[in-house]
């Protein structure tokens, strides 16, 4: 059955119409059986080329039908219009003045003196059942017509359950980041807030300096650390829109105080183009972060050198450290910072490179085309 609807949706409606066109002049042929005057062909040819425009103008090809229905008993032609008008139109007063109409011109005989000489009674009776005749296309084009209704709001309670599905999915995720923000501020803001305490206890107690001075930035980190937490911890917890442009971003002007923090002796020159966006401030921050992180890792006792710069075409930022004088500790890394930086700089249409430099020291440069500005 499904597949017989499929095939009947692929007929186009002008093939449709032609056909009902053909059926129409077929019957008013067969009851005329071949004769008729020029004035009944001619409301034959009106009433069955009008179905052509049944789909714009229902109630005016209705019309066009009745002539010919007066002068013969035919069906095609007044069946159809009635039926393309029901299913078009939820004026119900209209349509029975309008099936009204159809019985009693079918009722009528031409010349209208001679419907009135025989049996009244018959007459009666014929005109009840041409109006069960005319009622049946307008009950089932009534018909077509609620089943489209229906259709429609089936449609729309569908996509009323997909958005609230879509809530639905919303929730379990703002539940599952809060979640999330809980656990991690239970178990990673106590281990960096102990490693603060004891930094704090060991660059009281301390007699070295050298001792005291790497306590104090271990502190001074940890505090940093719990802050950038903190913020984290917002952002989980937020369930989107406007919350989450309440959670700050780093941007160039934080830089210094970056730099600041570090515990490296670092200088900082040069300058970025006016107006750069705050994607791109915002790598430029992380990569400094990134590249002064390793370099407090990878190479103590080293200094570094932050270069901002631009060109015609291009700006970035350069990271340079010196050999370190003193041995690294062997720490665990997977290299996820570098790659994240990597995949930033892809963002801004450009790209990153790290690499050792020949005075043995190390560089890391990000270069970003100046259009992604």
């Amino acid at each position: 059955m499904s597949t017989g609807r499929a095939l009947w949706r692929r007929v186009p409606p002008w093939a449709v119409d032609g056909g009902l066109v053909v059926l129409a002049v077929l019957d008013a042929w067969i009851n005329l059986y071949g004769e008729g005057s020029p004035l009944v062909w001619a409301c034959v040819a009106l009433g069955s080329t009008a179905l052509f425009l049944r789909r714009r103008f229902p109630l005016a090809v209705f019309l066009f039908t009745l002539p010919m229905t007066l002068f013969m008993d035919v069906a095609v032609a007044p069946i159809t219009a009635l039926y393309t008008l029901a299913a078009s139109t939820r004026n119900r007063p209209m349509l029975a003045g309008c099936a009204l109409l159809s019985a009693g011109v079918d009722t009528l005989v031409w010349p209208l003196s001679d419907t009135f000489d025989g049996d009244r009674t018959w007459t009666l009776v014929q005109f009840v059942y041409t109006l069960a005749t005319a009622v049946a296309p307008v009950l089932f084009g009534q018909l077509v017509q609620a089943r489209h209704d229906v259709a429609r709001q089936l449609v729309e309670v569908e996509e009323a359950r997909e958005h609230e599905r879509a809530l639905h999915a919303q929730t379990v995720l703002a539940r599952e980041r809060a979640q999330l923000a809980r656990e991690m501020h239970d178990v990673v803001s106590h281990q960096v807030s102990l490693i603060a305490v004891q930094a704090g206890a060991m660059q009281v107690a301390a007699k070295d300096l050298d001792a005291r001075e790497a306590a104090r930035t271990i502190r001074s980190l940890s505090t940093n650390t719990l802050d950038e937490l903190r913020h984290m911890v917002t952002l989980l917890r937020a369930s989107g829109g406007r919350e989450t442009a309440l959670t700050p971003q780093p941007t160039l002007a934080d830089l210094q105080q970056l730099i600041a923090n570090s515990g490296i002796e670092t200088t900082l020159t040069g300058e970025l183009p006016a107006g750069i966006s705050t994607t791109a401030q915002r790598t430029v921050y992380r990569t400094v972060q990134e590249a002064l992180t390793n370099v407090r890792k990878h190479a103590p006792g080293a200094r570094a050198e932050v270069r901002l710069w631009h060109d015609a075409h291009h700006f970035g930022v350069t990271v340079t450290n010196s050999t370190p004088t003193r041995p690294s500790v062997a720490l665990p890394s997977a290299h996820h910072g570098l790659i994240g930086l990597k995949e930033r700089a892809e963002l801004l249409g450009g790209f990153l490179t790290a690499e050792s430099t020949p005075q043995g020291g190390y560089k890391v440069e990000l270069r970003a085309p100046a259009r992604s500005d």
